[in-house]
């Protein structure tokens, strides 16, 4: 149905703004197979004014005039519905060209190219570098999880979602019912924010962690989404980040990149081992499971206790 209305508004369109003329409702109906179909006329007049007012709040500029024949003719004049024309200095043209060059390794890399060879057809200066003062950047925002269109797309949409979600100190995957709001990546991982409905709060999730195909559900959001979503603050304050303690822990000497880079000091321990001091927030005990029997937690107490607890339960799992 939605479609048919869409075909429908679509040539209506079309005849008015290829017309030279007031086209009358009579003849518009003949022009336009689905009003030929619509049976009586009252449920043609019906629907010929609910197509107008609809193509008029989607900006469509239509004109009522009398013809001479008496009757009340319609048109969208070419000059009345013509976009202004695009100018773009040096830093617009850069940021565009960044944003394009972001997803290439999406499926979104040929609307980006696309879209951009567009802009250059209708005035983009060829002379200016799409990638401006920012030529030495490279961008890459990796999307190799599955479950990133399809959020994408849900965000997008206002769309909830269901999926199977693996969280750190867990052995299975259980069922989230999430809203979604927004994606944001950092530290090379894509991270989800909406409204978890089981839990009925906030939460960020990482797309990593998903595990089989995001499915849509359909009906609306039952909460309103924020008008600043902090992605990255929550994500960074899991990984210690607006810590303002500090955690010793042995670490295997082959392992553990990224603990090392956040070490605020490194000491040779022998035997393969080394000690070190890391900044201690909320989320760390999560992020020191995932390396597994690398890791070993000297201080403090209740974090080493807190990575012990997790690591049992996934063992019970």
């Amino acid at each position: 149905m939605a479609i048919a209305k869409a075909e429908r508004l679509m040539n209506l369109a079309l005849c008015l703004l290829g017309t030279r003329r007031p086209l009358s409702k009579r003849e518009l109906r003949e022009s336009i197979e689905a009003y030929l179909e619509a049976g009586s006329d009252d449920s043609f007049n019906r629907m010929f004014e609910r197509d107008k007012d609809d193509l008029r709040e989607l900006g469509l500029v239509i004109e009522t005039v009398e013809n001479l024949e008496g009757e009340t003719g319609y048109l969208a004049r070419r000059d009345s519905n013509r976009l202004p024309p695009i100018t773009l200095d040096a830093e617009e043209a850069a940021a565009l060209g960044l944003a394009a060059k972001v997803w290439q390794q999406a499926r979104l890399a040929g609307a980006a190219s696309g879209a951009l060879q567009k802009l250059r057809a209708a005035g983009l200066p060829e002379d200016v570098d799409p990638y401006g003062a920012h030529g030495a950047l490279e961008p890459r925002i990796p999307v190799h999880e599955a479950a990133f269109e399809p959020l994408m797309l849900a965000c997008r949409d206002r769309r909830p979602v269901v999926f199977d979600y693996r969280k750190a100190n867990a052995a299975q995957p259980g069922q989230r019912h999430v809203e979604p709001w927004a994606l944001e990546c950092w530290r090379g991982h894509w991270y989800l924010a909406g409204w978890d409905r089981d839990r009925g709060a906030e939460r960020v999730f990482r797309l990593s962690r998903i595990t089989g195909k995001v499915r849509s559900r359909s009906g609306r959001f039952t909460v309103p989404v924020p008008d600043v979503v902090t992605v990255r603050e929550t994500v960074a304050s899991w990984a210690g980040e607006t810590a303002d303690r500090s955690a010793r822990i042995r670490l295997r000497s082959d392992a553990g990149y990224p603990l090392r880079a956040k070490a605020t000091t490194v000491r040779e321990l022998g035997d393969g081992w080394d000690e070190l001091e890391i900044p201690y927030g909320h989320g760390l005990d999560a992020w020191l499971v995932e390396f597994g029997p690398d890791v070993v937690v000297m201080e403090p107490a209740e974090l080493r206790a807190d990575v012990v607890d997790r690591l049992r339960a996934v063992a019970k799992g």
